[in-house]
């Protein structure tokens, strides 16, 4: 059964009371925040989800059909849109990226570039930290998608298993059997290339 308060406040905003706004802000905006902030890593990025999130809520209340917990539709929601956002900076970070390399191979000398590489330099804790970080997220692109999005929410972004339930549409049992799977086939894949270095914690969850 629905939560009174819960289901008079989707009434209220569904008739266009202009207090429930305020009222939705009151009660959901601070869960929004937090959860945009996982996603985002940004302040300023995760307020700004939070107010275009209470506008979609509060727009678009009428196609609520109370299948599932307001809090359930508010989380896929801010899921959507904190995804959209984080897909775009990365988008920019990897241009903004891309253009450094560029710049430092075109300022390196020709005499500089035939010399041979200092290999002891290199095979230290920190670049294979750095080179397991890659192969591990291009692991995780590589998934299947059944196991993709509960890794993605759990271990990446953070969320909690009610959370990640919530934004998927399935049950907390489906979803820990999914990341299990998921972290199982991520650990045969990076178990070569991980077990030459001295992790102090995981790379992922547990």
């Amino acid at each position: 059964m629905r939560d009174t308060r819960e289901q008079a406040l989707i009434e209220r905003l569904q008739s266009g009371d202009e207090q429930a706004v305020a009222d939705l802000a009151a009660a959901y905006g601070g869960r929004i925040y937090q959860l945009a902030f996982r996603y985002t890593k940004n302040k300023e990025d995760a307020e700004e989800i939070t107010q275009d999130v209470l506008y979609k809520v509060s727009r678009h209340i009428g196609s609520f059909r109370g299948e599932s917990a307001l809090s359930s539709w508010i989380y896929r929601i801010t899921f959507n849109a904190a995804m959209s956002r984080v897909r775009t900076a990365s988008h920019q970070r990897a241009r903004d990226e891309q253009a450094a390399v560029t710049a430092d191979e075109e300022a390196a000398s020709p005499e500089r570039s035939r010399e041979p590489a200092d290999w002891s330099n290199m095979v230290d804790e920190g670049v294979l930290r750095s080179q397991l970080r890659r192969r591990l997220f291009r692991a995780v692109r590589a998934l299947p998608a059944i196991y993709r999005a509960p890794v993605l929410l759990r271990d990446v972004h953070g969320l909690s298993t009610e959370e990640a339930s919530a934004v998927l549409r399935v049950k907390d049992q489906t979803l820990k059997s999914r990341l299990h799977r998921g972290r199982l086939i991520l650990r045969r894949q990076l178990a070569d290339f991980a077990g030459g270095l001295s992790l102090h914690r995981p790379i992922y969850g547990t």
